[in-house]
């Protein structure tokens, strides 16, 4: 069996991320072909200095604006928002995979006996007047009722009966988000936006466990290299260990996934067999690694699996927008950053978007890191972009440099 270097699964990881050298997604294009490599990329909707969504793609999109997700997803619908790890946005054309699905809501749905009358209102409105948002839809009262298939898997209680009638219409298949203002979602017939053809498809899986191999083999795609283990990158796809353990084994046999070592870690990995190629050019040391500075999401598919980091790249990142003020290592919204195949520290950056200015409130570096003049050059220009990203024209350091974490 193959077994790399640390090094090599990082620099392969990070090459098929599109986050390495001149290995790059391009434009609007890029965006959407990314996007339908990873499978899915997930959805927040907190917007400090750019939505999750957003900030995944500009890392690794040159020349991304924020206009062409929105567009991919509202004019073209070439993408959809829909559950897969958590909210998530993936291509339109996965819809067909993710009919059984669709069928456990329809099913849990009808745990509420007056659920389909409201349905049927709900749908007779949208027809006559469009798109509308729980504010809009004329179905008053409350309902107090839990459907385990919402994607936020939360309690609905005691909430507005227009808010649960479009989340389970959602959930359904019946309608999708037709856009949104802010965080506010407006819902329209899904019949109306997606082809017939795409509408009517037969599922593609044959049965759960067809389903569940056809997801594991996106997140691996996802991510690069995933290993055998209770990944959080496994993250909404119910399995357990011993069911995780059969799809990758039928993945392996039909030749769509390969089973690679990393030194030093006892747990396999695996791969997507289209990427032999790019393992045999990391291996040969024909990538191109050239260095590129760039701030990573909290959410993006790279820290799906935090332990694997950690394990890969020495890296311990925790999301602190839900610690109280006074835990906080660092800060509210900060972003990984990434240098050449090496997390070299983590950036708070804040949009001030009347004065047109991004505020650096926070820049910490790794305790290994050395200041160099390159370093230097290469943060400049991503604050450069980061700016441009954000609608400012220019940068402020509040902070240059906050101090290094110990240890």
């Amino acid at each position: 069996m193959l077994t790399i270097t640390r090094e090599q699964a990082r620099q392969f990881i990070l090459a098929k991320q599109g986050l390495l050298g001149a290995y790059r997604f391009h434009g609007k294009d890029g965006a959407y072909a990314y996007i339908r490599q990873a499978g899915c990329i997930q959805f927040d909707p907190v917007d400090v200095c750019g939505k999750n969504a957003e900030l995944t793609l500009q890392a690794r999109v040159k020349g991304f604006k924020k206009a062409m997700l929105q567009e991919l997803l509202y004019t073209d619908r070439k993408l959809v928002d829909y559950p897969d790890k958590e909210l998530s946005i993936w291509p339109v054309e996965d819809w067909p995979y993710f009919a059984s699905y669709r069928e456990r809501s329809r099913a849990s749905g009808t745990t509420f006996a007056g659920l389909a009358a409201l349905e049927a209102e709900a749908v007779a409105y949208i027809k006559e007047h469009g798109p509308v948002s729980s504010d809009s839809l004329p179905i008053p009262g409350k309902i107090f009722w839990h459907s385990s298939l919402h994607w936020s898997g939360n309690w609905h209680k005691d909430s507005a009966a227009a808010r649960s009638v479009l989340e389970q219409l959602y959930t359904d298949g019946v309608l999708i988000i037709h856009h949104k203002k802010g965080s506010r979602k407006y819902y329209d017939l899904a019949e109306k936006h997606l082809p017939a053809a795409l509408l009517a498809a037969e599922d593609p899986c044959p049965d759960e466990e067809a389903f569940r191999a056809w997801r594991v083999r996106r997140r691996i795609g996802a991510v690069g290299l995933l290993w055998d283990k209770n990944s959080p990158a496994f993250l909404g796809i119910r399995m357990n260990a011993e069911q995780r353990q059969k799809a990758l084994a039928a993945l392996a046999v039909t030749g769509q996934i390969c089973l690679v070592r990393v030194a030093g870690i006892k747990a396999p990995f695996y791969y997507g067999s289209e990427d032999e190629a790019l393992l045999q050019e990391v291996l040969a040391s024909r990538s191109d690694c050239r260095p590129r500075l760039s701030f990573l999401a909290p959410l993006d598919p790279l820290l799906w699996d935090k332990a694997l980091v950690t394990a890969l790249w020495d890296f311990r990142y925790s999301w602190e927008i839900y610690t109280p003020a006074v835990k906080r290592k660092y800060g509210y919204y900060t972003l990984p950053v990434l240098f050449g195949d090496r997390f070299v520290g983590r950036i708070e950056a804040v949009p001030d978007r009347r004065e047109g200015i991004l505020c650096v409130k926070g820049l910490w570096w790794e305790p290994s890191v050395r200041q160099t003049k390159k370093l230097d050059q290469a943060l400049a220009r991503a604050l450069r972009d980061f700016a441009k990203f954000n609608d400012c024209r220019s940068v402020a350091m509040l902070s240059r440099d906050t101090g290094r974490p110990e240890g």
